[in-house]
């Protein structure tokens, strides 16, 4: 080393001596959808960052099967996914844990049609819809409830985008789909033939929840935790006073800013879903026993269809821990 470098090593030691440098933050990288809930608030508000004490980064994905492939990749930690790429990923046992049941969708994803009066009208048309996404496995409910034979239909694997600019030029008949883009095509001569709460009576119940990459867990469980809390404190105050979520509160605002949802429809579309509080998180009706039974019998319908290997216990998919821990 010359003279002149160890100086500077030496200077450099000096000045550092006896300061504390402050520790480098852990990432947590986040597999988030534009879907109108609570937790957009925190999310613009950076609430999630303070909680954490991470270096959040946020990743945006067109759908469910996407965040999955993501969390199989290593590339996110928590995602956002429906209950039907969620059995998907549990089915082929990548590790991962629900740590968080947003709430069970009702009319927030629906079947919205031009030119079909009844279903039996379906028959031949082109209706779109994300492959592997609740929607999709409500439209493949839908249709069995119907008697119609999927084969009959020309079913179209599309991202939400993707199906709002094919609506947009007429290149489709329909979609099963959820907000914003439910409410574009609603708003734009599309008329609604069967919803999720629909489909929900028929024997197909679907919902959105947070995974966590099981690694992730174990290494950063605070995080976790934290992360946990804040959604079940944005969905609790929801909950709590769905008025002040009106059209011109702030609350609509920064979900539109992020959804791209017109404020004046975050009112309307936030009531497409029964959302699920933190304390809720813990029962019986949800991470308790209900969601892994959920799991299992939408497992069973897609073995059905040939497309997963339902299991006889999902349980090791579900984890009410990170819910208890934030209510302490």
């Amino acid at each position: 080393m010359t003279l002149r470098k160890l100086t500077t090593t030496l200077t450099l030691a000096g000045l550092l001596a006896g300061v504390s440098l402050p520790a480098f933050a852990e990432t947590l990288r986040i597999g988030w959808q534009q879907i109108v809930e609570p937790s957009r608030v925190p999310q613009a508000d950076k609430t999630y960052e303070s909680a954490t004490g991470a270096d959040v980064e946020w990743h945006l994905f067109g759908g469910g099967a996407d965040v999955i492939a993501a969390v199989a990749a290593g590339s996110i930690d928590i995602g956002y996914v429906g209950s039907s790429p969620l059995t998907a990923a549990a089915s082929q046992d990548l590790p991962i844990e629900t740590i968080y049941i947003v709430g069970n969708i009702a009319e927030a994803e629906a079947l919205a049609v031009k030119g079909v009066e009844k279903p039996e009208d379906l028959k031949g048309k082109k209706i779109a819809t994300p492959f592997v996404s609740t929607a999709h496995y409500s439209l493949l409910t839908a249709l069995k409830h119907w008697g119609i034979p999927a084969s009959e239909v020309n079913l179209l694997n599309l991202r939400p985008q993707e199906i709002a600019a094919a609506w947009e030029r007429g290149d489709i008949d329909g979609a099963y789909i959820w907000d914003p883009v439910l409410n574009q095509i609603k708003t734009t001569g599309g008329t609604v033939l069967a919803d999720s709460s629909d489909v929900a009576a028929w024997g197909g119940p679907t919902f959105d929840a947070w995974i966590v990459r099981k690694d992730y867990a174990e290494a950063h469980p605070e995080i976790v935790t934290a992360f946990v809390k804040v959604t079940g404190e944005a969905t609790d105050a929801y909950i709590k006073d769905p008025a002040a979520w009106g059209a011109d509160s702030d609350a609509a605002k920064k979900i539109a800013e992020l959804t791209g949802a017109p404020a004046a429809d975050v009112p309307a579309l936030l009531k497409g879903y029964v959302f699920a509080g933190l304390k809720d998180q813990t029962s019986d009706a949800f991470l308790g026993g209900a969601t892994a039974a959920a799991i299992k019998n939408t497992a069973a319908f897609l073995q059905e269809q040939g497309s997963a290997t339902a299991k006889d216990d999902y349980s090791a998919f579900v984890n009410k821990g990170f819910a208890e821990a934030a209510l302490k």
